[in-house]
């Protein structure tokens, strides 16, 4: 009997989960890099004094350039999550602007056990870094990226349409 009521609630949530997990993580992502590429949009570049911890090859593109191509990233990307519109290429860019960021700005300057390096995790900036944020967006981004944008998305009404029309692409 409640073998049966667990299968039974586990069948439902994996039925829910289908349609919302996905849904939650593009909502909190396209919160997140949406507000974050508005804050570009309305702010000064500030690229330029970070310039040299910007990781290979965007260290060889000018601070104007690597300024606008993360602001259009963090915008045209957060949209594409909103409405689940390639959606794994969406979270592949995201994912590389949050390396980028995390490496010529959160991470810790200087670090030289693993105890020094965990100080990094955190949201602060007191000197020892702040990679948690970056980290958890990595998180929330890995399962878009490797499953996709879920069944409540324009990527899985575009799918179904394919699959009713398998002669016409």
């Amino acid at each position: 009997m409640y073998a049966n009521a667990l299968k039974t609630l586990h069948t439902q949530l994996d039925n829910v989960g289908a349609w919302l997990a996905p849904l939650s993580l593009r909502l909190f992502l396209a919160w997140e890099f949406f507000e974050s590429g508005l804050e570009k949009w309305n702010g000064e570049n500030w690229f330029a004094e970070i310039q040299s911890a910007f990781p290979f090859p965007f260290n060889l593109v000018p601070a104007q350039w690597n300024w606008e191509l993360a602001m259009w990233a963090e915008l045209i990307g957060a949209i594409a999550l909103l409405i689940g519109l390639g959606t794994r290429l969406s979270a592949l860019v995201l994912i590389v602007v949050t390396v980028v960021a995390t490496a010529a700005v959160h991470w810790p300057a200087d670090w030289s056990s693993l105890s020094e390096l965990a100080q990094g995790y955190a949201i602060t900036n007191k000197g020892h870094g702040n990679f948690k944020l970056p980290l958890i967006y990595l998180v929330a981004l890995l399962p878009l990226l490797l499953r996709g944008a879920g069944k409540l998305s324009v990527d899985a009404v575009l799918r179904a349409g394919l699959h009713h029309h398998p002669g016409k692409a």
